[in-house]
């Protein structure tokens, strides 16, 4: 009987070695990088945005037979860069071989960009994704910040279907897509943008009435929003300007081609009472570090995970935060940016990433088969 329990075992063990090595991680490529500004047709709000377009950057799975190099990416001025956003080669061809791709919808944190997930579009694209990142507009590092940017946050997921809309429609790309694997993942009020994707449905009254009773929370008044002024006036500007939008905050921007989330860090707990998760069916997995005080676990994520039968929740230890989640810094970054670069002794951003991006790769190659 033993025996019989161990060959069991052993053709168990087979199999799921068969199954991975089968799956989208299997083979890895070179990394392309290309940017495409994208316009769509219908009407939409921009969130008093200067750029009315999607400022957009794709990472993708190039042949490592193509004679392309991939060059160090940065961010910031080039004599003295603050963050180093991973290596790919632009605008190199995509790999002929498989046809078609999955892809991965990338959403940024407040006030950041979609370079600023460099980390992870890298490591998806070298496993075989085309991954795809957004700079919301009103709320991205590129162009001066807008109230709208930061108040009207459901906007973000229409954001990311019309970049989706276009990335489709792309004459480089579009042809390359596997319209029956699409996932998205996000960082931060991105965490909460790729849970709206996902069936979620917010309640923004319920989050100011908490910030009401307690201003002093890290979730109200977050360090990108330091110049921004006075909280109450950004409100009744947004409310006097994008009425339209705010009467719409609490509908459901579900995207049906977004098969399954993966949420880093996401915020705004509040913003959702008990019925606001009813509607997300789809696979979804998070990841937060245990030293987050911007967007901590017992609010956000571990109180989401009650409220979605089909989730999965993973506390990194240690000292990781909320910026760990940001590309790794330069010893410039560290200097100038101590809030988004200083990591707690002992933490290594870049290991985390690793994991992170791992626990990325593996959740889609599971679930966008």
């Amino acid at each position: 009987m033993r025996t019989l329990r161990w060959v069991a075992t052993l053709i168990l063990v087979l199999t799921v070695m068969v199954v991975a090595r089968a799956g989208f991680g299997a083979t890895t490529y070179e990394v392309g990088m290309s940017s495409r500004v994208f316009k769509p047709a219908h009407a939409r709000n921009w969130r008093g945005a200067k750029t009315e377009a999607l400022v957009t950057t794709i990472w993708y799975p190039v042949s490592v037979d193509a004679a392309v190099h991939e060059e160090p990416v940065v961010i910031g001025p080039p004599e003295g860069p603050l963050f180093l956003a991973g290596s790919a080669a632009a605008d190199a061809p995509i790999a002929a071989a498989p046809a078609k791709f999955p892809v991965v919808m990338l959403s940024h944190g407040t006030g950041g960009a979609a370079l600023q997930l460099a980390w992870l579009g890298t490591v998806l694209a070298r496993h075989g994704f085309i991954a795809v990142g957004v700079n919301h507009p009103g709320n991205n590092a590129l162009e001066p910040y807008t109230a709208e940017g930061f108040v009207l946050w459901w906007e973000r997921a229409t954001d990311i279907s019309d970049a989706l809309d276009a990335l489709l429609s792309d004459p480089t790309f579009g042809p390359h897509v596997d319209e029956g694997r699409i996932g998205a993942a996000g960082f931060s009020i991105g965490g909460y943008t790729v849970l709206e994707l996902a069936g979620a449905r917010t309640d923004q009254e319920r989050f100011l009435k908490a910030c009401e009773t307690d201003p002093t929370l890290h979730k109200c008044v977050v360090p990108e929003m330091k110049n921004m002024g006075d909280p109450e006036r950004m409100l009744a500007k947004v409310r006097a300007s994008s009425a339209e939008s705010m009467a719409r905050g609490g509908a459901s921007y579900r995207d049906q081609r977004v098969r399954a989330v993966f949420a880093i860090a996401p915020a705004v707990g509040q913003a959702f009472d008990a019925d606001g998760f009813r509607e997300v069916t789809i696979p979804v997995s998070m990841v937060v570090g245990a030293a987050d005080r911007i967007a901590p676990v017992a609010t956000n994520a571990g109180r989401f995970l009650a409220l979605m039968p089909n989730a999965h929740l993973t506390v990194l230890p240690g000292g990781v935060a909320h910026y760990t989640f940001l590309d790794t810094c330069t010893d410039a970054g560290k200097a100038k940016l101590p809030v988004y670069c200083g990591d707690a002794e002992g933490v290594d951003r870049e290991k985390a990433h690793t994991t992170v991006s791992e626990m990325a790769v593996k959740f889609f190659d599971r679930n966008l088969r």
